[in-house]
């Protein structure tokens, strides 16, 4: 469970607060949990809490900011930390996504939680996406850069290769892949994001 209050761009006592809604909210979903739930969660008075927040969908929505904003930073962190490429990359994706959605499918109202980030908090999801995006096309682009590799000879861009690695991750959530499968399948993915900068090296034609 992240602890949103030692966060320290973040207001104590609206990170007391942050934490204490995702606790109700893992263990009694979104249409369940109240702001009496949440209050009592966060060991807050109501006036409190709605000093704060105008209604639980707004907690969802700074809950999801929050962490979103976290998860991208510590995966910009792992991308300029030490290691292969691929070691690099995976360690990213271990801290922005995949101890994220741990936390999310040991969850009973997992699939709940998820339906309503959708619903509730979509661009928020969407600015993290391109976010993440960007960080690693800069890492493709610069590993291309190091390497000497010629992405454009093969029709391919470090965009491009950023977009396989993360449509590919999405589609195993759709198709409610998780875990070490999940883990294992961007490992794959990864594979071939090495084996492509391989391929287009140069005296590799």
């Amino acid at each position: 469970m992240m602890n949103l209050a030692a966060d320290s761009t973040i207001d104590p006592k609206r990170g007391r607060i942050l934490d204490g809604a995702m606790q109700v909210f893992l263990a009694y979903g979104f249409a369940r949990t109240t702001m009496d739930d949440i209050a009592r969660a966060a060991e807050v008075s109501r006036p409190t809490l709605y000093l704060q927040f105008r209604n639980k969908a707004d907690i969802f929505r700074a809950i999801g900011a929050a962490i979103l904003t976290r998860s991208l930073a510590d995966a910009r962190a792992g991308l300029d930390g030490k290691g292969t490429f691929g070691e690099r990359l995976m360690t990213a994706l271990d801290r922005a996504l995949f101890g994220l959605m741990e936390m999310i499918d040991k969850s009973a109202h997992g699939e709940e939680i998820l339906d309503m980030e959708n619903k509730i908090a979509s661009d928020i999801i969407a600015e993290w996406r391109e976010g993440l995006a960007e960080a690693v096309e800069k890492a493709v682009s610069e590993e291309a850069g190091r390497t000497g590799a010629d992405l454009e000879r093969l029709g391919l861009s470090s965009r491009a290769l950023t977009e396989v690695l993360l449509d590919g991750i999405e589609g195993m959530r759709v198709r409610r892949i998780c875990g070490k499968p999940a883990i294992e399948g961007a490992r794959r993915l990864i594979i071939l994001m090495e084996i492509a900068l391989t391929a287009a090296r140069p005296g590799n034609r």
